[in-house]
């Protein structure tokens, strides 16, 4: 094994451990622990990830690449804007079925408390969300809508209130508090949002 498979296979290792602890123990989780299961020192996680938030960051960059580049492959080129925002839900909504569908919503909600204990920490991992759902505004931007095609800075702004819109339906539907929620739902109700949001352009005007 070469000197850079070593340490890829370390850095797998401590992310799959992080995994494992952080969502069970959030802002008290232990890098002992982690490097303990991960058979290695905490040396070896400052040495790769410069510090237990350096460690989280790269933890939430790792969880969310293959999540949008799935993403990707279910919101097909040549749709129109509403077409892909359906598409983009049902996959969303399917999500909720899959079997680590609980274990990332307890991720979820054990980073936010991570960012509420650590500002620090929330900025960094807001910056690594960002950089990630730049795929999906990148997915919307240049899709036709209303007679015209949507433009970078409407596809994010659209992009928040998806995100808003489908993190709450996603948390409801484990604890019963969306009932009937199915892939026809979550597509109504984004359909709905981007039909009836004003997309707004950087210099203030609407579309």
């Amino acid at each position: 094994m070469t000197r850079a498979e070593a340490k890829e296979r370390n850095r797998r290792a401590l992310l799959d451990a992080a995994f494992q602890v952080v969502s069970r123990d959030g802002y008290r989780a232990r890098l002992d622990e982690i490097a303990e299961r991960a058979d290695l020192t905490t040396g070896a996680i400052y040495s790769l990830f410069g510090s237990k938030n350096g460690l989280v960051v790269a933890l939430v960059a790792d969880y969310l690449r293959p999540y949008y580049e799935e993403i990707e492959r279910a919101v097909p080129a040549g749709l129109d804007l509403l077409e892909a925002v359906d598409a983009f839900a049902r996959y969303y909504r399917r999500g909720c079925d899959a079997p680590d569908a609980l274990s990332g919503l307890s991720l979820q909600i054990t980073l936010l408390d991570m960012a509420l204990h650590d500002p620090e920490l929330g900025s960094q991992l807001a910056t690594s969300i960002r950089a990630q759902e730049s795929h999906l505004i990148a997915l919307f931007t240049g899709r036709s809508h209303k007679g015209s095609v949507v433009t970078p800075q409407q596809a994010q702004r659209l992009t928040t209130a998806l995100r808003a819109l489908f993190v709450g339906l996603s948390q409801g539907v484990p604890l019963g508090l969306a009932p009937g929620a199915d892939e026809q739902y979550f597509a109504d109700a984004a359909r709905a949002l981007a039909s009836g949001m004003p997309l707004i352009d950087h210099d203030g005007d609407a579309s």
